[in-house]
């Protein structure tokens, strides 16, 4: 009577090892397609969204221009895709080719994640001339009134941010305070049962400009279009 020989268990492993390894492949193959095939359009809609929020926070922008930050060698016009340092702002101006303001990244560690900001700077006034979040994953109805709350959004439409006599420093950096707790042009009213996402905004704010503004008004021809 013949009998027929059962699998090892060593070779039942085997079997089972090359499936997995296998599927691994595969499913990092798959991953790694969909990147390579998404990117580029998720690229695309971020540098979409970006325009439009300079639109937003420097208003009477008509065209724009991207630039990059060289330490010891000033601001240059870039391509944005191509440029070599994330160390970015965006000048607008109007439709004469005067510029009108800066719009300036920033973020700052909310209450559920990093939230990210664009904000418009005017170097003629030295004010803060707008915000608009570009991205946040805070609390609906309550982190997320940093973006809908109309007096919290009031402030910075033209909130002074002037430099010292020597226009080397920020002469009072903005600070965020508990709201209706303001006192002084350059402090923030947070807002009330939201007042980790609001503080988080002013001080993001309030980093950003003290290293910005002194050197958009030192390197200031460097926006000038020619």
């Amino acid at each position: 009577m013949s009998t027929i020989a059962q699998p090892t268990t060593e070779a039942r492993s085997g079997k089972m090892l090359r499936a997995m390894v296998g599927i691994g492949i595969l499913c990092g193959l798959l991953i790694v397609l969909t990147y390579e095939g998404t990117a580029p359009i998720i690229k695309k809609n971020q540098a979409e969204a970006l325009e439009q929020a300079i639109f937003k926070v420097i208003p009477g922008t008509k065209q724009t221009r991207s630039f990059q930050w060289m330490e010891g060698e000033g601001f240059t016009v870039v391509d944005a895709e191509s440029a070599t340092t994330d160390e970015l702002v965006y000048g607008g101006y109007d439709a004469a080719g005067k510029l009108i303001g800066m719009a300036i990244p920033a973020q700052q560690q909310g209450y559920a994640d990093v939230i990210r900001i664009l904000y418009g700077y005017d170097p003629a006034g030295q004010t803060v001339i707008g915000f608009y979040v570009l991205e946040s994953k805070e609390t609906p109805g309550l982190g997320d009134k940093i973006e809908k709350d109309e007096d919290f959004l009031a402030q910075f439409e033209a909130l002074p941010v002037p430099l010292n006599e020597e226009a080397t420093a920020v002469a009072n950096a903005l600070q965020p305070v508990n709201s209706g707790k303001k006192t002084q042009p350059w402090q923030i009213d947070c807002i009330s049962g939201a007042t980790i996402s609001s503080r988080a905004v002013g001080n993001a704010i309030s980093e950003s400009t003290a290293r910005w503004a002194p050197l958009i008004q030192q390197y200031r021809n460097d926006f000038t279009i020619e």
